[in-house]
C-alpha cells in the first residue's frame, strides 16, 4: 500500500473516532443537542455568563460522559495494538493480551484487593502488579524447558500461569462475603467504564499511551519476526530483546485496562484480525490502524452499553455479543488474510 494511501486510510479512520466521540457526548439519559454543546464549549474557552444549563453540562460532560469516552478510547486501542502485537510475535492468529495470563492475575489482584481492602486505589493497584506477576510466572515456566521453541513454551507457560490465577480467583471468591464483597467482584469481572472519573484516566493515559505508540513504533520488527525466529536472527534483529521489549509494553497496557475496567475480552482477538483482512499484513499499518479502529469499536460498545436499556449492561458481555459473530465471520477467511 502506497504512502499516500495509508495516509488517507488512517486520517479517515481518525476522524472516524473523532466524529464517533463527539455523537457519544451528545447522547445519554440526558441528551444534549448539538448547538447546546457548541455553545457550552464557546463559553469554557472564552467565558461569558453563567446559567444553570451549563453548570449542569459540567457535571454531566466533565464528570461523567468525558472520561468515560476517553477511557474507552484508551482501553479499546490498548486491548487491539496488544492483540495485534502478541499475534505478531507468536505468529498465530488466536492469542490474545490473555494469552500469558495478565487478565487472569490482574482479574486475581482486583478481587484480592476488594477482599481486603474498601480502597478503590489498593484494588488497581493490586490488579496492575498480579498483572505483571503472571506473566513473569509465564516467561519463568517458559525458560524452564531449553529443549522446545521458546515461543511454545512462552504460551504453555501462559496457559499454566493463567490456569493458576484462574483457580486462586475462585478462591477469593469463595471466601468473599456473599452479601457485599462477593456481588462487587462478580461485576466488576463483567467490565465496565462507570468508574471512570477525569483525574484517574489522565493518570493513566501517559503510560498507555507510551505503550500504545512503543507498540506501533516495532511494527517493521513484527514484519520480520513473521518471518520466523531464524530468518529474523539472519537479518540482524534481536529476537529475545524485541519478544521482550514487546511483552513489556503489551502487559502494561493490557493491565491498566483491566485496572481501570474490569475484564473486557474480544477486542484483542478481533480486531486485529478485521485490519488484517482489510489491509494485508504489514504491521507498519496493521498496528496503527487496530489501535484506533479497537477505540472506535469500544467507544460504540460502550455506547450500546449505555443507551441500548432502561439499565446499563456490563460491557464485557457486550463486547462478548458482539465479537462472538464477528469472530466466527472473520475466521472464514483468517487463513487466507495470514498467509
Amino acid at each position: 500500500m502506497t504512502q499516500i494511501k495509508t495516509i488517507t486510510l488512517l486520517s479517515a479512520s481518525m476522524t472516524a473516532l473523532i466524529m464517533i466521540a463527539l455523537v457519544s457526548v451528545l447522547l445519554g439519559q440526558y441528551p444534549i443537542d448539538f448547538v447546546t454543546l457548541m455553545g457550552y464549549i464557546d463559553f469554557k474557552l472564552f467565558g461569558g455568563s453563567v446559567n444553570d444549563t451549563y453548570a449542569l453540562l459540567d457535571n454531566i460532560i466533565l464528570q461523567i460522559r468525558l472520561p468515560r469516552i476517553l477511557l474507552a478510547i484508551l482501553i479499546g486501542a490498548s486491548l487491539a495494538s496488544s492483540g495485534a502485537a502478541f499475534q505478531a510475535m507468536f505468529v498465530n492468529p488466536l492469542v490474545s493480551p490473555g494469552i500469558l495470563g495478565v487478565l487472569a492475575g490482574a482479574a486475581f489482584g482486583a478481587a484480592l484487593g476488594m477482599l481486603i481492602s474498601e480502597q478503590w486505589y489498593i484494588v488497581q493497584i493490586l490488579a496492575f502488579i498480579f498483572g505483571f506477576i503472571a506473566v513473569g510466572l509465564a516467561v519463568l515456566i517458559g525458560s524452564m524447558v531449553t529443549n522446545s521453541r521458546s515461543t511454545i513454551m512462552l504460551v504453555l507457560g501462559g496457559v499454566i500461569s493463567g490456569s493458576l490465577f484462574t483457580a486462586l480467583l475462585s478462591v477469593v471468591k469463595y471466601v468473599a462475603d456473599p452479601y457485599s464483597t462477593l456481588p462487587a467482584i462478580v461485576y466488576w469481572l463483567m467490565g465496565s467504564l462507570t468508574m471512570a472519573d477525569l483525574h484517574g484516566v489522565l493518570l493513566v493515559s501517559i503510560p498507555m499511551l507510551l505503550g500504545i505508540f512503543g507498540m506501533i513504533m516495532m511494527g517493521k520488527y513484527f514484519d520480520i519476526l513473521s518471518l520466523g525466529d531464524e530468518e529474523a536472527k539472519a537479518l540482524g534483529i534481536n529476537v529475545a530483546m524485541v519478544r521482550a521489549v514487546a511483552i513489556v509494553l503489551a502487559t502494561l497496557t493490557s493491565s491498566l485496562s483491566v485496572v481501570m475496567a474490569g475484564m473486557i475480552g474480544w477486542v484483542g482477538l478481533i480486531i486485529p484480525h478485521i485490519i488484517r483482512m482489510a489491509v494485508g499484513p504489514s504491521h507498519r499499518l496493521l498496528m496503527p490502524l487496530s489501535a484506533i479502529v479497537g477505540a472506535i469499536f469500544l467507544l460504540l460498545a460502550d455506547s450500546v452499553s449505555r443507551l441500548a436499556f432502561s439499565v446499563e449492561i456490563p460491557l464485557g458481555i457486550i463486547t462478548s455479543l458482539i465479537g462472538i459473530p464477528i469472530f466466527i465471520i472473520v475466521l472464514k477467511n483468517a487463513r487466507a488474510a495470514w498467509n
